[in-house]
């Protein structure tokens, strides 16, 4: 039996009532979350360009554009709300799959639960089930695929969508085999394109390429069943021989669930997750030590050297080279004491304050070697101040998850911040609370129509 077939198989066989309490608190939460960013995005050039190109100006169709009340067809849809959640790089992260695993999904699973009428519940199990066959393909290639180039979130996401998809679609287990072939030729995203508008643009792709593929097989499209395993196929061509291990997908499926364990990782600020717990340990040494950029000689930013590869810019040239620049968000944290929208917005990179202290900073690679993306995210800071004294912070994980949670207002307040960019005063809460009980509607147009009627004018 091919992989493809293998998967197929777990995936039909998921069902809600099956799912633990946890797993479904999770995904709403991550759900929340990613409608927020993507609402936030709402005047961002990458969404609106692709929304332009699709549509041509032209609202016809069943699933809503976020933050609008336009409505356009469902793979149109999935590309643009899913280029919309990832263009302010806000959203939830994921260590197995080394990248953001709701988008690379959930706005083409929305997208096509509009065009069938499906509930709430459904669309949880589509999220949770989308979530844990991605994971489980990451398994087998990471951290090889992440370090060679591929961006996991559009080249191993686009199985969750396509997963999820298909479970919200009913398909058998032959049809979600050829969907999960299928969506093989439909991988690809490269790191090269990071701090551009191309990397939200592969969520997009990501997840409408999930739909798409579960769409084309239940029309019955074809496709080669051992797409993944074959001397050529996605294992081979993406990672090559002796890189991957296709052994490690099947064992342990939902036993946890991933996105319990190692679960979601929720970001806190508005850049890459590779700077943030840079930007945690400079947060750190400025309150304990009353830092400002007067008293600061000299900054070392000692990180892993996969996440150095996309995070040392000392000189950022635009918004968004400066959400991956590490010298950039550690210089806005000491400056202000937080990190925000504003930081990547309009002519932030030119602030001359800024520009003053990256000079200052230096941002190099660990000298051990730690190889799991569990010790990806780890930095030790190094601050000289002008009056000789040396002051270090340690930060092995960000404020973002599971297992090292922020606190519960910062959470809410986040998705406050996000959707005031796009919906009416008074209409924020009570979309959060509607997102908060999801599996209690009987169709989750319920909940898109109530986004649609609180935008702004």
């Amino acid at each position: 039996m091919t992989l493809a077939n293998q998967l197929a198989e777990r995936i039909v066989a998921m069902r809600y009532e099956d799912l633990p309490p946890q797993a479904v608190h999770w995904a709403k939460v991550s759900i929340v979350d990613t409608i927020g960013c993507a609402l936030a995005a709402v005047d961002e050039d990458a969404p609106r360009i692709a929304e332009r190109v699709l549509t041509g100006g032209v609202s016809v169709g069943p699933s809503l554009v976020w933050g609008s009340t336009r409505r356009v067809p469902v793979l149109d849809a999935a590309v643009i709300n899913g280029t919309a959640a990832h263009a302010l790089d806000y959203d939830d992260c994921n260590n197995s799959l080394a990248g953001h695993p709701s988008i690379a999904m959930l706005p083409g699973i929305v997208a096509l639960g509009e065009s069938l009428g499906s509930s709430g519940r459904d669309v949880v199990l589509a999220f949770v089930t989308g979530w844990e066959a991605q994971a489980r393909i990451a398994h087998a290639v990471n951290v090889h695929h992440y370090e060679k180039g591929w961006h996991p979130t559009a080249t191993l996401g686009v199985f969750g969508g396509t997963a999820g998809a298909a479970r919200l679609l009913g398909l058998n287990a032959a049809q979600t085999a050829k969907a999960l072939a299928i969506a093989v030729s439909l991988s690809a995203g490269v790191k090269a394109n990071f701090g551009t508008m191309t990397k939200p643009l592969h969520a997009g792709q990501s997840t409408r390429h999930g739909a798409y593929a579960a769409l084309l097989a239940k029309e019955g499209f074809t496709a080669g069943l051992d797409a993944f395993e074959h001397k050529q196929g996605f294992f081979e061509v993406f990672n090559g021989a002796g890189n991957y291990d296709a052994q490690k997908v099947m064992p342990h499926w939902a036993d946890p669930l991933d996105i319990l364990a190692p679960g979601v990782g929720l970001k806190q600020y508005p850049c890459c997750a590779s700077t943030h717990s840079a930007i945690d340990a400079m947060l750190v040494l400025r309150e304990q030590h009353g830092l400002t950029p007067e008293n600061v000689a000299r900054i070392e930013s000692v990180t892993h050297a996969r996440a150095l590869a996309h995070t040392n810019r000392p000189d950022p040239q635009s918004t968004l080279d400066a959400k991956f620049s590490v010298q950039y968000c550690v210089a806005r944290a000491l400056l202000h004491g937080e990190v925000t929208f504003a930081h990547f917005e309009g002519e932030a990179i030119r602030d001359a304050r800024v520009r003053s202290l990256l000079d200052r900073i230096e941002a190099r690679p660990h000298t051990f070697q730690p190889k799991g993306m569990d010790e990806h995210y780890e930095c030790h800071l190094y601050v000289t101040t002008t009056d000789g004294r040396k002051l270090t912070a340690k930060v092995e994980q960000p404020l973002r998850g599971p297992c090292n949670l922020a606190p519960p207002d910062r959470l809410e307040s986040k998705f406050r911040d996000c959707a005031a960019r796009a919906l009416r005063a008074g209409a924020v809460e009570p979309l959060y609370a509607a997102i908060g009980r999801l599996e209690s509607f009987g169709d989750v147009r319920e909940v898109t129509g109530m986004m649609a009627q609180a935008v702004k004018p």
